[in-house]
């Protein structure tokens, strides 16, 4: 289950992922119709250039008498090629219009000679987009010549292509560039997911890890402050003890404050900020002292050793054997049984904590040391701070159940060899 703060950078997650798709989509949206601007401009530049490419030989193959030498038009290649021109009269007098022999695309007389006395009567170039015959879009570019005397323009030479190849062209542009753009969207939200997502894993990775500590102070100190309480209740019912119970007391309230160090170190070691405080430590002596200062209630706890030395951190290695002593008292009672009986034995830096409970689900396996795992053996979040603890010191958990019955952990972590 998600706490708020989880939700909540979530959250932010999905709105910078929106703010930073649509920054992206404003850009396309901007820059897709200048593209597509851009491209009909210079298509209709390319067209106009090949029309003018037609039109100014033609008007060089005027007489210096502003007639049409129609011999030299018909033996030029121009006459044999597309573009298609024609050259009609648009003034005072007549001629003969002379016309390529290539028909690209038929045009109706009629419209033609409308665009050609529309030019020589305004002596400037006309550019006008009509229909041929066919209903085909075409281009048309009319160009006025001067009568013999130079003062009247005499008539016009015109050059029309059509325009089916160069709207088929810009449309298959229009096509890719409005997929492109649908394309960089997708990928614009998919790069700006995986961004916001490492932007917010620092603080991700700091509620984690705040909801770690939380839930292991809580683990960590629920039997402590049990026993406390069971003292201060036993003290409380029978001055006579008090003397005796005051000593326990105050061992068990340094242990609870050193658990509390122990989770803080273990959250700043989990961050990178600090290192294991390594020393030399007798693994018999400390796990005899963490039994001694466990209650052990209705359990009945017995302790084999042998004498072993370790380099280890002294805090997290008591919160380990604490956790393997309190997994086997409360799972580790036979069924029917009144107490749990548990067994402890130290020797080459191994602790062996060994319960007659009812052993472990052996479908579990490697699950018992994942937090808030559960099974039939000692289990719990316990067990995920005894193997990380075996880990962060070049060690190891293991559990297997024993022939007999109930369930055996196996904490390792390498022992300093006797000089």
């Amino acid at each position: 289950m998600r706490g708020p703060s989880v939700e909540r950078l979530r959250r932010l997650r999905w709105r910078l992922t929106a703010i930073f798709t649509v920054m992206n989509s404003i850009g396309l949206v901007v820059l897709a119709p200048l593209v597509i601007i851009l491209d009909t401009d210079r298509r209709i530049d390319a067209t106009d250039n090949s029309l003018r490419v037609v039109t100014a030989p033609v008007l060089r193959l005027l007489t210096d008498t502003g007639a049409i030498n129609a011999d030299r038009v018909n033996g030029d290649t121009l006459a044999n090629d597309c573009p298609q021109f024609v050259v009609l009269a648009g003034g005072a007098t007549p001629f003969a219009k002379i016309e390529s022999r290539k028909k690209c695309a038929p045009m109706d007389d009629a419209e033609l000679t409308a665009i050609a006395t529309d030019a020589v009567s305004s002596g400037q170039r006309r550019v006008v987009n009509s229909t041929a015959s066919n209903g085909d879009q075409v281009r048309v570019l009319a160009e006025p010549f001067l009568a013999a005397g130079g003062n009247k323009y005499a008539g016009a030479v015109l050059a029309w292509t059509d325009l089916k190849r160069q709207n088929s062209e810009h449309n298959q542009l229009v096509l890719v560039v409005l997929l492109s753009c649908a394309f960089l969207l997708g990928a614009a939200a998919v790069a700006g997911y995986w961004l916001s997502g490492r932007a917010i894993r620092p603080a991700m990775a700091a509620l984690e890890q705040q909801e770690v500590l939380l839930a292991e102070t809580a683990h960590d100190l629920r039997t402590p402050v049990a026993a406390l309480r069971a003292l201060a209740e036993t003290a409380a019912q029978d001055p006579a003890q008090r003397a005796e119970l005051l000593p326990r007391t105050v061992r068990l309230a340094g242990r609870m404050g050193d658990i509390i160090d122990g989770l803080l170190v273990r959250a700043r070691l989990a961050a990178g900020v600090e290192q294991l405080t390594m020393q030399p430590v007798w693994l018999d002596q400390l796990v005899a002292g963490v039994v001694e200062d466990t209650p052990a209630g209705a359990a009945r706890i017995s302790v084999v050793t042998a004498p072993t030395k370790v380099r280890a951190d002294p805090v997290l290695l008591q919160r380990a054997i604490g956790n393997l002593l309190d997994n086997a008292m409360r799972h580790g009672r036979a069924p029917g049984a009144d107490q749990a009986i548990v067994t402890v034995t130290v020797a080459d830096g191994r602790v062996t904590v060994a319960d007659q409970g009812p052993g472990v689900d052996p479908t579990i396996g490697e699950d018992l040391f994942e937090r808030f795992s559960s099974g039939g053996g000692s289990s719990g979040l316990g067990l995920s701070i005894v193997r990380w603890v075996a880990l962060s010191h070049g060690g190891d958990l293991k559990v297997y159940n024993a022939d007999e019955g109930g369930a055996i952990f196996e904490f390792r972590i390498p022992a300093v060899p006797e000089p």
